[in-house]
């Protein structure tokens, strides 16, 4: 891929970011309250897997 190309497509996402960039099915509750679940689930399965204790 060439330098060229990557900046063109560089100026089409800033182009499209221009209109809000956030897409109608994106809600921040819901993607905010999933990252919360997913890290939450890490954490446990984190500390069960830890025997240092």
């Amino acid at each position: 891929m060439s330098l060229h190309s990557t900046a063109a497509q560089l100026v089409t996402l800033a182009a499209e970011g221009e209109h809000g960039g956030n897409h109608e099915s994106l809600q921040p509750a819901v993607t905010g309250g999933g990252a919360l679940v997913i890290l939450l689930l890490l954490l446990w399965i984190t500390t069960r897997f830890n025997r240092d204790r």
